[in-house]
């Protein structure tokens, strides 16, 4: 059984297990144990929980699980069960660079997002199977207490994006621009919602998410109108892949010129980005307003890297790769 002294959610020291803010948080004020009842290892061997993965999983992807709560235990949610959180295990994959960190990765990357720069994020946290081996655990945003669904579609969806018309490539077609274009014909209050999903789009370069791609934005239907839903599948993908800038391929948008650093390294500054949330729409005043945060690593996050579940070596190599874009994002073009 694996040793905890921080909170495997918040990342808070000195628990041993979820601690109070964590419970709320992820768990609606009910403590549950962060030992799982089931180990992971032999898992698709299961025909029944692989089936449940089939229920919410796409082929090629992380294999996901439904799950909910009972009597303060996680569990795979059965055939017809609304499941309420969704489980993520290592990979099965094993040509991923250190996949074993992977649930550790997005845990820690969705807590700097959350408490550091105060990002909508879903809820979430590690679990331990039997053997010690950590499984992303995320609450469904779109189930409501009740049962009820929330309408949601990615932005893959909104935008026409789709394997038949497209290649199986199809979610890294595009640029964020079009995502852009999306939100201001689809929500009503769109300035609110494009700052937030520039401030996404810049802590994604920053902490190099690589994967950021059509499918990892969402819209959310509330009430009568479309939200942009809470930034979810947060990683630094650096660490597990040889991975680009962006996770389009057509970057931020070909409509804007580079800025001379862009042109001659291959790699955005800030000038970029502001030109970007300039071409978007964004006010001027806002646009610095968001950029300023992302100038240089705030001590917070250190701490939360740290903290984290990540081994010593993923550790060193998380600020290396995060210090690294910094250094890209605040070089001056002419």
């Amino acid at each position: 059984m694996i040793d905890i002294s921080h909170c495997p959610s918040r990342l808070d020291e000195g628990f041993s297990t979820y601690s109070p803010k964590a419970v709320r948080a992820l768990f609606d004020g009910h403590k549950v144990s962060h030992q799982l009842d089931f180990d992971i290892d032999g898992i698709h061997n299961n025909p029944e929980i692989v089936e449940a993965m089939h229920r919410i999983s796409v082929s090629g992807v992380q294999e996901k699980f439904p799950a909910v709560i009972e009597r303060g235990r996680i569990r795979i949610a059965k055939e017809n069960e609304q499941s309420t959180y969704i489980l993520k295990p290592v990979p099965w994959d094993e040509t991923l660079r250190e996949r074993k960190q992977i649930p550790a990765n997005e845990n820690l990357t969705m807590q700097i997002a959350s408490q550091v720069f105060r990002i909508l994020t879903a809820a979430n946290g590690i679990c331990f199977s039997k053997k010690g081996q950590a499984v992303y655990i995320t609450k469904r945003f779109d189930v409501l207490p009740d049962g009820s669904k929330l309408l949601m579609e990615d932005f893959a969806a909104v935008i026409g994006r789709n394997e038949h018309d497209d290649g199986k490539g199809f979610k890294y077609c595009g640029c964020y621009e079009d995502i852009a274009v999306a939100i201001r014909k689809n929500v009503s209050a769109w300035m609110v919602d494009m700052e937030r999903f520039f401030e996404l789009v810049v802590f994604n370069y920053i902490f190099a998410n690589g994967d950021d791609h059509l499918k990892n934005f969402s819209l959310i239907l509330q009430g009568l109108d479309y939200r942009l839903a809470p930034a979810y599948d947060l990683l630094n993908t650096s660490l597990h892949v040889q991975g680009d800038d962006f996770g389009l391929d057509g970057g931020l948008s070909p409509n804007i010129p580079m800025s001379d650093v862009y042109a001659q390294t291959g790699h955005p500054c800030r000038l970029d980005f502001e030109r970007f949330g300039d071409h978007i729409g964004l006010v001027k005043s806002r646009i610095g307003r968001i950029l300023d945060k992302y100038m240089q690593l705030p001590e917070s996050a250190a701490k939360l890297v740290k903290s984290s579940f990540l081994n010593d070596k993923m550790k060193r190599y998380y600020l290396r790769i995060v210090n690294e874009r910094i250094s890209r994002f605040t070089r001056v073009s002419d």
